[in-house]
């Protein structure tokens, strides 16, 4: 019971459920009372001990539907069948040995015996005892069910039924036909069975492999599926980002000791320390302002950069954020007060898909907005810098970089393009602290954590 409890946790975490050690112990005392004979119990109790959301127990249960309910045995024709010839019937008969009813022909091995009584119960538990024995729940790619099958079989003794096939070709040619067609079943049902292992221990394995092919793939060349699938794990990141930098740092963090400054202050008791004195590191609260470019010509990766920012005002609270086209405007409470979904669809509806004009957005921000930068800001450009050849107004940018404690400037496009056509990049580069290409899902997560992790 204890081993398939494991693997069931397994498979439940590989389905997207979070278990705890506690709560896999809490739920394996919980089996221990109520036992397997109830199915609707046992789920019921699996969502009491291990579900913490509406989401997780739907998860949980059609974990709990795939894991415990094995694919149905598909056999050949069973004997009485009405489709069924009379020949295989005789057959049958005249293979059954006095002593023994239902039984083939002696001399048979175990597998052969067991297929043609056609005893399902029998056959099940010999499938399940070999998967059992080719840790069938070690499997995790696609590319490991002929393997696992192959291995399941070999168990079983699939030579051993060879043999048997061949010897009774030559002396009970209607007994190998069925027995021949009972093993093409027996194959089907272990391929069934590692099929469904597989969709219960490989789904994480599989979506982890996705999702770091999808984390270094371009942004501006996903299809439609893919789009939908990196906004989940953009949603992932800003979650991951948020569960890492948000926690509140303790107010007092010992330092290095102040060896003079202790001495100093324990005079009284001979110089006997006391009270120690700590040298503390000062670290600045985090200040953020996020320009973003919402144009036609990053329309592609726009929405993974608005998912982004709204991230930054979860784990940082002084963020102001701004988004333009041909003009500046403030989204900080769009983004504050809504969902990410609908964050995105006000923002790209008030300003978004335009023509780009970084000149003019420049002049925006620092006609409305300049007193938010400080020497503790940290500015952060999201943007391709092509400025359909307007004034790409640098000089404003100049004056931005020296109020503020740093620019970063994240492009979308590859560097190998940057300067090329309408491209300002190199001009704007001259006044920013980082410049990073942002061209996909890792490299937009990897720039954002290290800017939130310079305030820690």
């Amino acid at each position: 019971m204890r081993e398939n409890l494991h693997r069931f946790f397994r498979a439940a975490r590989g389905a997207g459920v979070r278990i705890s050690p506690s709560e896999s112990m809490d739920a394996m005392r919980a089996v221990a009372d109520v036992g397997f004979y109830d199915r609707s119990v046992l789920r019921d109790t699996f969502l009491v001990t291990l579900a913490k959301s509406q989401e997780e127990k739907r998860l949980l249960s059609d974990c709990f539907d795939v894991f415990f309910d094995h694919p149905e045995l598909t056999q050949p024709l069973a004997d009485g069948d009405p489709d069924a010839s009379d020949e295989q019937q005789e057959g049958s008969e005249a293979g059954q040995t006095e002593g023994a009813p239902g039984a083939p022909s002696s001399g048979l091995g175990q597998l052969a015996q067991t297929l043609l009584s056609q005893d399902r119960a029998e056959m099940e538990a010999a499938i399940s005892n070999a998967a059992n024995a080719a840790s069938l729940s070690d499997i995790r790619f696609f590319t490991q069910r002929g393997i696992f099958s192959s291995r399941i079989l070999d168990l079983l003794g699939i030579q051993q039924l060879r043999d048997d096939l061949e010897q009774l070709a030559q002396t009970n040619p209607s007994e190998a036909e069925r027995l021949a067609a009972a093993t093409e079943a027996l194959r089907e049902n272990v391929r069934d069975r590692v099929s469904q292992a597989l969709l219960l221990y490989g789904r994480e394995e599989t979506e982890n492999l996705r999702n770091e092919i999808l984390k270094n793939a371009p942004l501006s060349q996903l299809d439609r599926r893919q789009v939908e699938q990196m906004r989940a794990l953009i949603r992932v990141m800003a979650r991951r980002l948020r569960e890492r930098y948000s926690r509140p740092r303790k107010r007092q963090r010992r330092g290095h000791l102040d060896v003079r400054r202790t001495i100093r202050r324990n005079a009284a008791w001979g110089g006997v320390p006391f009270l120690t004195t700590w040298k503390r590191r000062h670290r600045d609260r985090p200040k953020i302002v996020a320009i973003c470019d919402v144009s036609g010509s990053v329309a592609k990766v726009s929405d993974f950069f608005l998912l982004l920012i709204y991230s930054l005002h979860e784990v940082v609270s002084d963020v102001r954020s701004f988004a333009f086209s041909g003009h500046l405007v403030d989204v900080s409470d769009i983004l504050d007060s809504k969902t990410p979904e609908a964050a995105m669809a006000d923002i790209m509806s008030l300003v978004g898909l335009g023509s780009s004009d970084y000149g003019k957005s420049l002049a925006d921000f620092e006609a409305k907005w300049m007193r938010h930068v400080t020497p503790q800001t940290t500015v952060i450009v999201l943007g391709d810098a092509r400025t359909n050849n307007l004034n790409p107004r640098a000089d404003i940018l100049r004056r931005i970089s020296e109020r503020s404690k740093r620019v970063v400037w994240l492009n979308p496009e590859g560097r190998m393009i940057w300067g090329m056509g309408d491209s300002e990049m190199p001009r704007y580069a001259t006044y920013c602290s980082v410049v990073r290409q942002c061209s996909t899902a890792r490299q937009l997560e990897r720039a954002i954590s290290d800017i939130v992790a310079s305030y820690q």
